[in-house]
């Protein structure tokens, strides 16, 4: 059977308090209805998307498409007046009877793929399914005068969330049966009132928000900016031909890559400071990059993991020093992708990817120079992934945990084996990364084998820990 997610998109946001609808609104680089859509369409198991947007809207919702390349979107359809009649609009443009569908606010967009999938699992069994979180807060009921009347049992009451899901059989019977009554906020609210079936309820996640005042922004914002990915499986047979640039492939992490690529029948170019070529100096990278492409006549994947690593206070280090830092781990990735983008733009598809550091998301004292990079990595990554997406050039930042390379040896000695990754396992998920559809996104390489949070925008989700304590190499 098909499954189809309906996206409610035309709301006004009044409560947001913009001139412009919420679901217009870019945070962390892209539109929020751009963040939601790529989660269903990172979702195996929802078959076509459809968005309800505000008709006055509509030609900029296509624009947004249309660079985003979705492969899923089936319809977009003016929404209504109300949320109920929006909801009408998008079920009833469905054909089918005995297919599934899931609806979603867009201004959630931090929706997990786990949830989804716990949403698909529970429509084997029931009828209708809610995601819903437990409450922590006391809840109070009041009368019309601001006094307590009740306080409910907060272990029996939960916080509803998105999306609901139901067998489209159901859920356009419940719709037909209350078509004059516009007394509903949600779509199970129409299944329980007509007792048609029971709702099962699954458990959502706290950060599975609605975005709603102002003050959201700020904090989804900063969530998607640190948010990781999962990189997908890709077919590393693919690698075969492609000509291939690693800066920084004298050892550690790079030189895997370069390995690797090689295995798979990748024409790969490495250099370093140690092979000839400083990232520092943009004259230099740009030399290297144009011998390569007159070599061979394209360059389709650019990759940049080279950095040095100083330890001090800025009291004490050298300005010098520090300047140095500062020229490699920050401007030398600049140096990288300026010098590429002319010869990667003239690909139907290329890729860059560029690395930074688990301390990115709080420095650390004595490695302030050096987490700052890596925070500043993050930033340029997203910031590029918008500007190049109509180069057709994907970009995006690599994160591994702590890794067994030299310069990692060289600044913190000896170290329990168990505790470091394999530099082949970063070089892999590299690899995946920069032959995926991913783009802008943080793709955490993780001790425990783990790619990523298992959820969200891209493929992926969750949230970093706190790594202030180690520094990834």
């Amino acid at each position: 059977m098909t499954t189809y997610a309906i996206i409610l998109a035309s709301g006004s946001g009044s409560r947001y308090g913009s001139g412009v609808p919420k679901q217009f609104i870019k945070i962390a680089g892209k539109t929020l209805l751009e963040h939601t859509v790529e989660i269903f369409e990172a979702a195996q198991n929802i078959d076509r998307v459809i968005l309800i947007i505000p008709r006055e809207y509509r030609k900029l919702t296509e624009e947004i498409l249309l660079y985003g390349s979705y492969k899923k979107i089936y319809k977009i359809l003016n929404g209504g007046k109300s949320r109920k009649e929006s909801s009408y609009i998008g079920i009833m443009s469905i054909e089918d009877n005995d297919g599934y569908v899931f609806i979603h606010d867009c201004a959630r967009p931090f929706l997990t793929l786990e949830i989804i999938d716990r949403c698909q699992q529970a429509l084997q069994t029931y009828d209708a399914v809610d995601v819903a979180i437990p409450t922590s807060d006391t809840i109070l009921e009041l009368d019309s005068h601001n006094v307590i009347t009740s306080i409910p049992n907060r272990n029996r009451l939960r916080r509803g969330q998105t999306p609901q899901c139901f067998k489209l059989s159901l859920i356009k019977k419940a719709h037909e049966y209350f078509r004059d009554n516009d007394n509903f906020t949600d779509d199970c609210g129409l299944v329980i009132e007509s007792g048609f079936a029971k709702v099962f309820v699954v458990e959502g996640a706290e950060e599975n928000f609605k975005i709603t005042y102002p003050q959201d922004i700020v904090l989804a914002d900063k969530l998607l900016q640190i948010r990781q990915t999962k990189a997908p499986h890709s077919q590393l047979g693919d690698l075969k031909d492609k000509v291939i640039v690693c800066f920084g492939a004298s050892s550690g992490i790079g030189e895997c890559i370069a390995q690797i690529a090689t295995e798979y029948g990748g024409i790969v170019h490495g250099t370093s400071l140690t092979l000839g070529c400083d990232i520092g100096n943009f004259s230099e990278v740009s030399r290297y990059l144009k011998m390569v492409y007159a070599q061979h006549g394209r360059i389709d994947f650019v990759i940049n993991c080279a950095a040095i690593l100083e330890m001090g206070s800025i009291e004490h280090r050298n300005l010098a020093d520090i300047y140095r830092e500062i020229q490699i781990n920050f401007l030398g990735s600049i140096h990288v992708v300026k010098a590429a983008i002319p010869y990667l733009k003239k690909n139907v598809k290329s890729s860059i990817a560029l690395f930074t550091s688990s301390s990115y998301t709080r420095g650390r004292a004595m490695y302030g120079v050096y987490s700052s990079c890596k925070a500043a990595i993050v930033n340029l990554g997203q910031a590029l992934s918008e500007e190049l997406r109509s180069d057709r050039i994907n970009i995006n930042i690599i994160n591994p945990q702590r890794t067994a390379t030299p310069m990692r040896y060289k600044n913190f000695g000896n170290e329990p084996k168990h505790s470091l990754l394999d530099p082949r396992i970063v070089a892999l998920s590299t690899l995946h990364t920069l032959l995926s559809d991913l783009n802008g996104q943080i793709v955490d390489v993780r001790l425990d084998g783990e790619v990523g949070g298992g959820g969200g925008g891209g493929g992926g989700g969750g949230f970093p820990a706190n790594n202030q304590d180690t520094l990834s190499l």
